[in-house]
This record gives C-alpha cells, structure tokens and sequence, in this order.
C-alpha cells in the first residue's frame, strides 16, 4: 500500500531546510514535491556549533526556532503539493545537527520533534542517530542504505557522493554485503565559512565557486592540509565542522600573507583531492574484473561547475554525473533519504548498515513523537 512521508533536512551548510514528499510502494518511492525553505537567519546556529557561553539556555531556544522553521517547511510544502496533515503517513525530521563527537560516543541534533508533531499535526520521526551510536556506530552517514536500496545495480560499481558541508560516500558494489560508506572531509563547509569571513555583506557561500576560480592554487598550503590525520584514517568513520573548523584553517595558514581568493582556490582543491584519494583504490577489491565505476553527485556541492570539473580531472576512467540520472535531484536526495528512514522506523525495519557506521547490528532508527 502506498503512503506518503516528508523528510526534512538542514545540513551542516545551513544553508536552507530541505523539505521533500515522497510516496512509497514496497520498493518503489517517487519524489512528489520538494521545495528549500531559507533560513531567517542561521547565526546562532553556526555559533552553538562550537563551545561557548550559556550554551544550555542558547541551545533551548534554538530547538525550538528550528522546529517552527521546519514546521513553516512543511506547511509550505503541504500548500505547494495541494495536500493536509492528513495524507501524510509521518515526518522524518533529521534536526539541525550543532555537534558531532563520534569518539566522544556522542551526537546532538536540535528541532524540538514534539513541537513539530503540534505544530504539524502529524507523527514526527526523529532522533534517527543515536540508537546506531548506541550500537557502537558512528551514528553517521545514514543514506548509503537508502543509496543500496534504490541505486545499487549488479556488475556496476556506483558511488554516491554528497557534497554537503561534509562531502561522504556511498560504495555501492551490487550486492548489499559489500555496501560501505564514510565521511571523506570536508566540502563546502570551510569553503563557506572563509567566503562569508570576506564577504560580510554578501551572500552566505561561493556561489558557482566564481571566488574560487578568480584565485590561484597554493601548492604547499594544499599538500600541508592534506596532511590532516583524518583523511589516512581507516572507514569506518564520519566528521563535522568540529573538526575542520576556521580555527584549524587559520592555525595552518600560521599568519602566512596568502591573498583571501588563494585560500579559497586551495580549499576547493582540498575538498577534491581528499575525495579523490579516498576513491581510487574503491575499484581494487574487483581485481581483473572491474565493473564500470560511476560517481553520482548530489548536495548543494553537486552545482559547484569548477569544483566538479577539478573533481574529474582528478578521477579519469570515472563515470560523473548528478543524481538526477537515478531519479532525484541532487538537492533532495538527502531529505528523501530521512523520508525513507522514517518509514522504516513506522515498519519495524532496520536503517543502518553496520559496515558503514561501525555499529554491532542492524537497528530500526529513531523515535515516534505523535502528533494525537
């Protein structure tokens, strides 16, 4: 029987709320309506992201910001597919996530659900993390098993990449045993983080990468970043801006005169060429019989054109193209991902891939906050 959810997703761009309807049928799902909603403003967000003062009563209030914007999300959404509460079957709510400790044993994503259930008037899914930690996990990424589900196809080895503020993959050999999946580093996140830093006044992020390509690579800033621990490190594994975070940027530039757009150039040629170390070897395990290797970008990255182009300067012999060729555009691919995950949750069915995540067992993801 056919049902509909919403998914909902804020990534660690915060760069807007994804707000995406589906509708599943055993093992098919279509994208029905999809639509960005902006933040008012997500100052406040990005500074709970790192330790600072009265973070308690800060954190509070923020919860409850999110889960309204998330709910004006889904009202707008609603309108926009010409539906109610009613004929949706549950949200699965993602959060605003404003820290990942992983080594820590510990996540924190905010958007207050019961709130979002009132608001709405239907069933919120959310917390979807935590139960995977619990089990030992990362608690992240999530989507290389809705990746499996829907993309996988046998004799071809398929990878999803989302270039969010953190850029991860999902190998997707053809056959489930094999599924595997990490956080590569980061993406857009200090991308965008130094754009706004020179650019106060203007928009949030480097749109079209035009910054970026108005400056010049820095060779030996390139090889010292790429030094960082985190890219040899074994999968699995999973990062946030915790980790690649301004301050750590600045104590490698060490005070050093770089020009602003050079940085910028440098931090693009981060994001592809720490991806594209992580990527080669992925064909190694099929020995002489190598499948055709295809590389399927989604996230907000995935209309990035100079970052692309470097990425596939990078990769010769790989297959690039969006997501939008297996059915989804790049920019609702998560949201549908959390849509899907909170349909397992209503069926009792599991949502994570303990390949991926480190976990000790398969587990039904998240918590139900009704709405009635």
């Amino acid at each position: 029987m056919a049902e509909r959810y919403i998914g909902l997703m804020s990534g660690t761009s915060m760069d807007g709320i994804d707000a995406v309807l589906v509708q599943i049928d055993g093992d098919q799902l279509r994208v029905e309506a999809a639509l960005s909603h902006p933040w008012p403003t997500a100052h406040e967000l990005h500074e709970l992201c790192t330790p600072g003062d009265n973070e308690i009563d800060r954190m509070g209030v923020a919860d409850n910001q999110v889960a309204r914007e998330f709910a004006a999300a889904t009202h707008a959404l609603l309108a926009k597919a010409g539906l109610t509460p009613k004929d949706i079957r549950a949200i699965g709510s993602h959060g605003q996530t404003i820290r990942h400790r992983p080594q820590l044993g510990f996540t924190l994503q905010i958007g207050n659900a019961a709130l979002l259930a009132a608001l709405t008037g239907i069933d919120v899914i959310a917390d979807f993390r935590t139960m995977d930690m619990a089990l030992g996990g990362q608690g992240a990424p999530l989507v290389p098993a809705f990746h499996q589900a829907f993309f996988a196809r046998p004799g071809a080895l398929r990878v999803v990449l989302n270039l969010g503020g953190i850029a991860n993959i999902s190998v997707l050999p053809g056959h489930a045993n094999g599924v595997y999946g990490f956080d590569t580093g980061p993406a857009n996140t200090l991308l965008d983080g130094w754009y706004r830093r020179h650019h106060p006044n203007g928009a949030s992020y480097d749109a079209g990468g035009q910054w970026a390509t108005s400056g010049q690579l820095i060779p030996e800033l390139l090889a010292q970043l790429l030094v960082h621990p985190y890219f040899a490190a074994p999968h699995p594994k999973s990062t946030g801006r915790e980790m690649f975070t301004l301050a750590w940027l600045d104590g490698e530039l060490a005070g050093r005169p770089y020009a602003p757009a050079d940085v910028q150039r440098t931090l693009q040629a981060l994001t592809c060429h720490s991806i594209a170390r992580q990527l080669p070897v992925l064909p190694e395990q099929f020995g002489t019989n190598q499948p055709q290797t295809e590389l399927f970008v989604c996230g907000g990255g995935a209309h990035n054109t100079p970052l692309l182009a470097e990425l596939a300067n990078l990769l010769p012999g790989w297959r690039i193209a969006n997501t939008a060729e297996l059915g989804i555009a790049p920019d609702w691919m998560e949201g549908a991902a959390f849509a899907w995950l909170a349909e397992r949750f209503i069926h009792r069915k599991p949502g994570n891939l303990p390949a991926v995540t480190g976990a000790s067992r398969p587990a039904v993801l998240g918590a139900l906050y009704p709405a009635g």
